[in-house]
């Protein structure tokens, strides 16, 4: 009897406890799927940073940028993407010769072939680009596509110069944070240079995550080929041809470190880009813009970043 007893006692004891535990919280409830367009998932993320940079180049002066890109995803593997961003490089670019240096923006100073009072602005970059990404084994992706560079603006001044519009196709293949792209331009000119058509780029990247401690160390580097076609009309000085399209050629670099704080992606990333700034007479410019200073060599960029 004692034992029963004991035994009652102890199930109400037990009974008793149980009942002034804290209920477990409850999971918290998953995320709602992103908004949809056609089965396409909409994602996008909004950036600042100290400068622009892209395969090494700075595209903003060194100055700040503000970007935005939307993002459309489809369960098959298909992709579109729209992104903008604010830009200085080509109206920064410099129409005359180190010796005499005038922006593109602004070029009648330097006589013909530009033209009294006309002008040329080129302050926003605008991609367009999308393909398919095939994940055909554990970690494996393979990436094809298109991208169209656009710049809007005016062009009524060019000279030497085309209008920067460019397109690419490109084939990418990555292995869980490695990655490598390979793309070539399929229009006319790249980026302004006349007679580029051809040119490539072949990127190189990686992002190391630090075991589980959130930060992630970037390493890349990329080379861009043009091609030694004759371009008369921007490196004749004068009197002799200083050089080709070739000279536009370089390798880039990038290390840097990305954390994730409280939903914004925050990156430090030093790049190198050996870019010539001159021509062999030391005055028809490469790299070097109307301020006299080579968009590539050494920088230094913070972004943050926020999905959406």
């Amino acid at each position: 009897m004692q034992f029963w007893t004991t035994l009652s006692l102890s199930a109400a004891l037990a009974t008793g406890l149980v009942a002034q535990s804290p209920t477990p919280p409850a999971a918290p409830p998953a995320p709602p799927p992103p908004p949809s367009i056609l089965g396409f998932a909409v994602t996008g993320s909004t950036t600042i940073g100290s400068q622009y940079i892209f395969r090494g180049l700075t595209q903003t002066d060194g100055k700040p940028t503000v970007q935005v890109e939307l993002d459309l995803v489809h369960p098959t593997g298909f992709y579109a993407s729209v992104a903008m961003s604010n830009i200085s490089w080509f109206t920064d670019q410099n129409a005359g010769f180190a010796s005499a240096r005038t922006g593109l923006g602004s070029p009648a100073a330097v006589g013909a072939p530009y033209l009294p009072g006309k002008v040329n602005s080129a302050s926003v970059e605008l991609d367009l680009f999308g393909g398919y990404k095939w994940g055909f084994a554990k970690d494996w992706t393979l990436d094809v596509g298109l991208y169209r560079y656009l710049y809007p603006g005016t062009y009524d001044n060019l000279g030497a110069y085309r209008n920067p519009a460019t397109t690419e196709g490109y084939l990418g293949l990555s292995y869980s944070w490695a990655s490598l792209k390979y793309s070539q331009v399929i229009s006319a000119n790249t980026f302004g240079v006349n007679n580029s058509g051809g040119t490539t780029y072949v990127d190189l990247s990686l992002a190391i995550p630090l075991g589980e401690s959130g930060w992630t160390v970037l390493a890349h580097g990329g080379k861009t080929t043009y091609s030694t076609k004759a371009n008369p009309g921007y490196f004749f000085n004068g009197s002799t041809m200083t050089g080709n399209n070739s000279l536009f050629s370089y390798t880039d670099y990038k290390v840097g470190i990305v954390k994730e704080i409280k939903g914004y992606t925050l990156t430090l990333a030093g790049t190198n880009a050996d870019t010539k700034s001159r021509a062999s007479d030391n005055d028809v410019t490469v790299y070097e813009n109307a301020l006299g200073r080579n968009i590539g060599k050494d920088r230094l960029t913070f972004t943050i970043a926020k999905a959406f």
